[in-house]
């Protein structure tokens, strides 16, 4: 926090490292006298006396920023058209916005041309049709150029120049389009001024409803950038706070942008991953990001509808349970009225259950919960999991063909339906639109140990499970070699599996199980679950025998579940 007269600022980032003489009149104009550009200056002082060349503030890594008071007046600094200081805390008293009025009033033929609505309580259902912007000037949905249309969206960049004022608004956070002002001979220019005050008053992110005729326009940076609207009236439904932990600008730019700008005189901030988790509702109205849950709603809707097709039933089971769902897991535990209870690894043995139960196939989209105290994006507290279930027929092949089908049709349906989604998430963070194969790409374990050998990894034992390195360098190897991204790498040894795991019929040190690997990471996993009660026994006496050893060697107890459960060393 930083003291600026008797204005505070939180500066998440960002500090005043220089002010110029042209913003301290900027400031002095925006109601901050001598006491606070001199508050500016002194602290700029302090920090030249930490370094002598007055370029870098105490605690920062980044270049310098020119100057910046805070995040409220960072887009002073970073913006390209250099607005002035119309962001900063203005006076309470200040009614540029308009006098307070109805709803009803203000849409009706004769309100007023700005606006501060009363706060909406449900006490009437207005007859206005306010129109998406997504549907401006696209063919055989738009409203007809000339029409008078209203549209209820945030403010996400204004531009105040005399009596001409141009506002871009956004909707929905992906779609943007631009409204304008101008001065008209009708009115001597009184509806142009008012417009100019109302924005001029308004912070960014505020929430307005506009009423303006549609017109044709070139517009490249807005996503509806055939059309604009010549505002008529314009009204404040929601006013957001002057000064936002961060800017959108700032937040939605990409890493590469920000590299390069910072050999330039005005860089780009980074806003850091700690602010945006601390304002996530703010941080989720960047389009990126915005439409990331747009495309995890996508994902799980596909493979809601590719299962059901095929009569998969799906099925809600507790996470809250008394014991453990796996054995190879850390697990969360928590007290339930004076009991142990554990929240939910897997739902796999109430998958198993429902076969049990002859559904022709269950499936689940749901919360995940793993104890993994470890900082890399493989190991995940709490995920969304997609799990199912069948029966099969005679070979676990079968399962893996529907894996391949349902993320088939995931991924094409994200690209021909979401394109518009990816190609706002790909802006920011760049990739490639997946490669995949019409029919499952299978290697087996052996095969994959010789693809790796052959280019240079050296495995001291072939049975050991796959490193992330290997896993990465096999996944490349694979999509040069097969030309794909998506393959299932099967016949795993015994060894790193599960004992309930089916082992291979005539070479039991393999195993009927297989990964799922999708750009060079393990996204899934499965396997023949061995259901031969004395084949499942003989694997738990085989397994038991080798980790009872174990513990003996090493001092440690171990502990058997029951003769269904895995069972795990406790330390």
């Amino acid at each position: 926090m930083y003291r600026v007269a008797d204005r505070m600022y939180f500066a998440p980032s960002i500090v005043a490292t220089r002010l110029l003489p042209r913003q301290t009149s900027v400031l002095r104009s925006h109601g901050y006298g001598p006491t606070a550009a001199g508050a500016l200056r002194a602290y700029r002082r302090r920090n030249a006396q930490r370094d002598r060349k007055g370029r870098y503030a105490e605690k920062s890594s980044e270049k310098p920023l020119c100057f910046a008071v805070a995040a409220g007046l960072s887009r002073v600094s970073m913006s390209t058209n250099r607005r002035r200081l119309s962001s900063l805390p203005r006076s309470a008293e200040n009614d540029n916005l308009g006098s307070t009025v109805t709803p009803a009033v203000a849409t009706s033929s004769d309100g007023p041309t700005t606006g501060v609505y009363e706060t909406i309580r449900s006490t009437d259902s207005l007859p206005v049709d306010f129109t998406s912007v997504n549907s401006l000037g696209v063919d055989g949905i738009s409203p007809e150029i000339g029409a008078e249309v209203w549209i209820r969206a945030r403010v996400a960049t204004i531009r105040v120049k005399g009596k001409s004022t141009f506002v871009v608004l956004r909707q929905n956070s992906l779609h943007t389009v631009q409204a304008c002002k101008f001065k008209e001979k009708e009115d001597g220019g009184e509806s142009a001024a008012a417009v100019a005050r109302f924005f001029k008053s308004i912070s960014l992110e505020s929430i307005v409803d506009v009423c303006g005729v549609l017109a044709e326009a070139n517009v490249s940076s807005c996503t509806q950038n055939n059309v604009e609207l010549q505002i008529r009236r314009v009204f404040c439904v929601s006013h957001a706070a002057q000064q936002l932990p961060f800017l959108l600008a700032d937040a939605q730019r990409s890493e590469e942008e920000i590299l390069a700008s910072q050999g330039s005189k005005r860089p780009f901030v980074r806003v850091l991953p700690d602010l945006r988790l601390d304002s996530r509702w703010l941080d989720l109205r960047v389009p990126a990001h915005n439409a990331i849950l747009r495309i995890q709603s996508a994902v799980c809707r596909s493979f809601r509808e590719s299962l059901s097709q095929r009569g998969f039933v799906e099925i809600h089971s507790p996470k809250l349970i008394s014991g453990e769902s796996e054995g190879g897991a850390e697990v969360f535990r928590v007290d339930y009225f004076g009991s142990k209870a554990s929240l939910a690894q897997s739902p796999q043995l109430y998958k198993q259950m429902a076969m049990s139960a002859d559904l022709p196939g269950a499936f689940e989209v749901g919360p995940v919960f793993r104890a993994e105290n470890s900082n890399t994006a493989r190991h995940l507290c709490e995920f969304t999991g997609l799990d199912f279930e069948m029966p099969i027929r005679w070979h676990y092949e079968e399962v893996i063909k529907v894996i391949h089908e349902t993320l088939s049709t995931i991924f094409h349906r994200l690209e021909e339906e979401q394109q518009e989604e990816l190609t706002i998430i790909r802006k920011m963070y760049p990739s490639e639109a997946p490669r995949f194969l019409e029919e499952p790409c299978v290697l087996h374990w052996e095969e994959a140990m010789e693809l790796l050998s052959s280019n240079g990894a050296h495995r001291e034992d072939i049975m050991e499970d796959l490193s992330t390195g290997e896993e990465k360098m096999l996944g490349n190897l694979v999509r040069e070699k097969y030309g794909t991204d998506l393959f299932f790498l099967d016949q795993y040894p015994s060894a790193v599996r599960p004992f309930y795991t089916m082992p291979s019929h005539d070479r039991p040190e393999f195993s009927n199980s297989y990964d799922v690997i999708f750009c060079g990471q393990e996204i899934g996993s499965g396997a023949q679950r061995c259901h031969d009660p004395q084949l499942l026994e003989g694997q738990g006496g085989l397994v038991k025998d080798l980790v009872e050893a174990v513990c003996q060697l090493q001092g440690k107890v171990c502990r058997t579940w029951s003769s269904n459960w895995p069972f795990r060393v406790l330390h």
